[in-house]
């Protein structure tokens, strides 16, 4: 009898679950997030900067107007500071700047809370890690890149509120992460919840980009035993073309608490040629792709409550720090390649490996006597060479085998 009431409750719950999350509150919050923060006065929204400093207004004002009735609920600010340098190879030049991580806590009194993450900050104008080839200084929007994870994330914490008390939810608008998970990584340092009691951490990084085929890819599933059975048989119901990979390390604030033994995943839908450029924008954004992938996460927590011991695992081949380099090819790496070795999206004219003539769509297996089997092993092998370093790169083009010449410069 039991039994029998617990699955109709939760069935009773998906419903109300699937109501809230596509109802058009949730559809004209993500629009009005993404539309908003990558709008042109944000300026790029870079760290330390007044575009930045607005987007974390915004999003701390947004929050507190969109939960204003509810007394359990705070929003609150996370200060920090970073040092920044205009010219790296000069010391005792660093400036001293500010960032900030905004919080949304619901507080349920519950035991364990569950973390919702994404990053707001972006590129600026792009003076660093921006793929744009032009002479003229433009302002990267950063659309997907990561107002799309920002709108959703926020989207999720209202559908939340109205329909689930199972957790504590804790949102944070992460800073600093474009220049090296700054924000979460300080967050992890000086939490305001008790970490221990953490269920799980969900992280939204560029989401706004769903295809036809509805490929997305959901990383860190190698945190817990528990993702994979709880992922896909969530995904019966929405048939996404679903991307796993085990790896708690990766480039976003996920891998921050993994770090704390946290099981962290993220969601990703996937690289495109407006990535890190100025044409990120937000009439590009797949909207109602964003609303699916809201419905579910929904899901997925809701199902996640009938897991009694939501365990933390360390995943293979994870150390404690991504690998140093001070050397890069010049290419974007296509993070839904799920195959044997590192997939090139694109190529940086005039760099590296356009001079050796790497193409998009060549699969990187070997960089001199290092064997490349995924992005971890990229990152360790590019960690072992030196601006003006030559070394043989072995890639695979339609489906033979090239040796290409590479000089770092």
């Amino acid at each position: 009898m039991k039994y029998y009431t617990l699955i109709s409750l939760l069935l009773f719950f998906q419903v109300i679950f699937s109501q809230q999350c596509s109802d058009d509150d949730s559809f004209l919050i993500i629009k009005d997030v993404v539309y908003e923060i990558s709008d042109e006065s944000y300026e790029g929204r870079k760290t330390g900067e007044l575009g930045g400093e607005k987007a974390a207004s915004y999003i701390k004002k947004y929050l507190i107007n969109l939960f204003r009735e509810n007394k359990n609920v705070d929003v609150y600010s996370q200060e920090f500071e970073f040092f920044t340098s205009k010219n790296p190879h000069v010391q005792n030049k660093d400036i001293k700047k500010n960032a900030e991580n905004i919080l949304c806590f619901i507080d349920n009194n519950q035991l364990e809370t569950i973390i919702i993450g994404a990053h707001y900050d972006h590129l600026g104008y792009g003076d660093f890690s921006s793929l744009y080839s032009g002479d003229k200084s433009l302002i990267h929007n950063g659309a997907d890149d990561n107002a799309s994870g920002v709108a959703l994330a926020i989207s999720l914490m209202k559908t939340l509120y109205d329909s689930s008390r199972m957790y504590n939810y804790l949102f944070i608008a992460f800073d600093g992460e474009e220049m090296g998970l700054y924000g979460s990584s300080f967050f992890c340092k000086n939490p305001t919840v008790d970490l221990d009691n953490v269920r799980f951490m969900l992280n939204f990084d560029m989401v706004g980009r769903l295809n036809e085929s509805k490929d997305l890819a959901i990383n860190g599933v190698g945190t817990s035993s528990q993702w994979s059975s709880l992922l896909n048989t969530t995904n019966d119901k929405y048939q996404f073309k679903l991307i796993l990979s085990e790896s708690g390390v990766g480039p976003s604030d996920h891998s921050s608490f993994y770090y704390k033994n946290v099981p962290a995943i993220h969601f990703f839908t996937g690289q495109h040629s407006d990535y890190h450029k100025p044409s990120d924008d937000s009439d590009k954004i797949n909207y109602i792709g964003i609303q699916d992938i809201l419905c579910f996460v929904s899901d997925v927590i809701q199902s996640s409550s009938t897991i009694e011991n939501f365990d933390f695992q360390e995943t293979q081949n994870d150390s404690n720090e991504t690998p140093k380099f001070s050397v890069t090819l010049g290419v974007m790496p296509d993070y839904m390649f799920a195959g044997k070795g590192m997939r090139v999206d694109g190529v940086s004219k005039n760099k590296t490996a356009f001079k050796a003539g790497v193409l998009q769509g060549d699969i990187i297996v070997k960089m001199g006597e290092f064997n490349v089997f995924d992005m971890m092993t990229y990152m360790e092998a590019l960690s072992l060479f030196q601006k003006g370093d030559t070394t043989n790169v072995q890639i695979l083009r339609s489906g033979n085998l090239m040796d290409l010449m590479v000089i770092f410069q």
